[in-house]
């Protein structure tokens, strides 16, 4: 039951007088900071009206009719709010108005009430189209939202009729300054919002969409990676603890494979296999995507595997991450690194810096788009051009 209180407020219309110098009475319903005003029909004299009592004076010929009327109007706007309280769970000022004007309430959905119709019907499609990580994200990005409207409008949840653009503008910034978020996460949970948005239009919840006008913002993606050299340290180097060493052979194998994290815990045996070249190759589909990878195992992917002999040991990605702090701090290498920086050294250093083609590493990622790839390692392709094209010039100077 809603617990939140409701304000009744009379006043006079005071710059409207007819010609016996009367003035409209009007009356104000406030509540969860929402006003609605209306015509009471009435019409007094401004000058024996008592705002603080919300009374006409008895010196007032009409006296007796008015205060009964307005004592019956606060009446049924008071039982039309109970009425919404013991049967609707979010409800705001216009719905008690309409309440108490006995027009029927329509049954609205609320954004959160439509995330769960969403997040229902493709949790069953969960191995068919859907992956559980990609699905968790759903639930994740209805916490966040939850959170916002709980920050923003005082209230549980909201009505898919009152959402609009400046509601996903102060998301975003409500993102970006209490979450303190990055524009890369932003634009991420605001494509998921989207998409239960649309879902909404297409099972005819909303007739309009809020986000029509909306515009991402746009953000830079700073590619990290190991330089070769960089690279070199880690492989060479040797650690005395068994859980580094053990954290460093794994992220080297991974700058090799371009494996992601979730595909590095579940590979096994029957992953590894002849390909049509004679080579062994893993071949698995990814979790994110669902779309089938095939990678070539190069010597020293294979060096490692022989090592733990083909099965890797279990490590949270929270603790490989941490572990990998460690290991970068003791080799001095000043970069922010996580597991899924693997994949990118396996794409820049290993296979764009090499003379790999765009297309073949987008295949061998396992990318979804050529344009998923192009667009976060356009730039490396780019930088060695460049350098190529320098290189080029140095020679047709000196010939």
């Amino acid at each position: 039951m809603n617990n939140s209180k409701i304000h009744i407020l009379f006043f006079i219309q005071k710059n409207r007088i007819n010609k016996r110098g009367n003035s409209p009475m009007r009356c104000r319903i406030t509540y969860n900071k929402q006003r609605k005003d209306f015509s009471t029909g009435l019409f007094i004299n401004p000058n024996y009206w008592d705002s603080k009592k919300q009374k006409l004076l008895s010196k007032a010929e009409n006296s007796e009719i008015v205060n009964t009327q307005l004592s019956l109007i606060s009446q049924k706007i008071n039982e039309a709010f109970l009425l919404l309280q013991l049967q609707q769970d979010n409800f705001d000022v216009d719905d008690i108005y309409s309440q108490y004007k006995g027009e029927n309430i329509r049954t609205e959905k609320t954004l959160l009430e439509l995330y769960d119709l969403h997040n229902n019907a493709t949790k069953a499609l969960i191995g068919i189209d859907f992956n559980e990580t990609s699905w968790g994200r759903y639930i994740e990005n209805k916490r966040k939202v939850a959170e916002f409207i709980k920050h923003k409008y005082k209230r549980s949840d909201i009505k898919l009729n009152q959402l609009e653009l400046k509601f996903i503008k102060d998301l975003e910034y409500y993102f970006k300054t209490n979450k303190k978020l990055s524009q890369a996460t932003i634009n991420r949970s605001l494509q998921r919002l989207k998409k239960i948005i649309n879902y909404g239009i297409a099972e005819n919840y909303l007739d309009r969409n809020p986000f029509i006008l909306h515009k991402p913002t746009k953000y830079k993606i700073k590619l990290v990676y190991l330089t070769a050299e960089e690279l070199k340290d880690i492989e060479e180097y040797t650690f005395i603890q068994p859980r580094l060493q053990q954290v460093k052979d794994l992220f080297v194998f991974c700058c090799y494979t371009g494996l992601a994290y979730q595909e590095m815990s579940m590979l096994s045996e029957k992953h590894i296999k002849v390909g049509f070249d004679g080579n062994k190759w893993i071949e698995m589909y990814r979790k994110k995507t669902g779309s089938k990878i095939s990678v070539p195992i190069l010597p020293k992917a294979q060096k490692i595997l022989d090592k733990y002999d083909n099965f890797f040991p279990k490590i949270s990605n929270q603790r490989f991450n941490s572990y990998l702090k460690e290991i970068l701090e003791v080799l001095g290498i000043e970069k922010k690194l996580t597991h899924h920086n693997a994949r990118k050294t396996f794409a820049t250093t290993i296979l764009l810096s090499n003379g790999v083609s765009m297309e073949v590493v987008s295949e061998l990622l396992g990318h979804s788009r050529l344009q998923v790839t192009q667009e976060h390692y356009a730039k490396v392709v780019k930088v060695k051009v460049s350098k190529e094209i320098n290189s080029l010039k140095n020679k047709i100077e000196n010939t």
